[in-house]
């Protein structure tokens, strides 16, 4: 088992048919999640491609991630959660952090996306819209949108198989001003494994 340190990224391989295993270590950390096809980052999962396949808001188990190509990058296979998670939001930048009236820098996903790839000795062309493991973003039917805490339990976890081989990025997102970490609003580490 790896670990994402909390506020922080990191990246791995995934060949074709392997999974990778993303546990909310301590229940209430939003994993901020991308995919990249291996030999070609202009291809990567995309949330509103995502959408326009499932016909739906939020993948289940059994539902594909699609790319900008519309190819399935990922399957979801096992989800120990109550199923929450966001496709919605873009990750949080140092722009996001402005508009919440932080003055200084603060570590952000965008960031911390970069930093993971470069840590592989790569460069993603964009930050992709990512897919938000355990982020609880309700909406009602006139279209209004809340930040409110996970509703993960300690050990919580998805697992994505690669359909294609990738390149996965993770961040245990910095948010420390929204609840979206919980109320007590302190990023945690999250962990992930690779298996097969």
């Amino acid at each position: 088992m790896e670990t994402i340190p909390a506020r922080r990224g990191k990246a791995t391989y995934l060949k074709q048919g392997q999974s990778i295993r993303i546990v909310n270590t301590l229940g209430k950390q939003v994993v901020d999640t991308w995919a990249f096809t291996a030999g070609m980052l202009t291809e990567f999962m995309s949330m509103e491609h995502t959408r326009a396949t499932l016909t739906k808001m939020t993948p289940q188990v059994g539902d594909g991630l699609y790319t900008n190509r519309r190819r399935r990058i990922l399957t979801m296979t096992e989800d120990t959660s109550r199923g929450d998670h966001d496709t919605l939001m873009a990750a949080c930048d140092s722009e996001r952090y402005i508009l919440l009236g932080v003055k200084e820098y603060h570590d952000n996903c965008t960031d911390n996306l970069f930093a993971a790839m470069q840590g592989l000795g790569l460069t993603p062309p964009e930050c992709p819209s990512p897919l938000n493991l355990f982020m609880n973003i309700p909406w009602t039917p006139t279209g209004k949108l809340s930040f409110d805490p996970p509703t993960t339990k300690p050990g919580d976890y998805v697992t994505l198989r690669a359909e294609l081989d990738c390149i996965v990025a993770m961040s245990a997102c910095p948010q420390d001003i929204l609840p979206i970490n919980g109320e007590a609003g302190k990023p945690t580490e999250a962990h992930f494994e690779v298996v097969g």
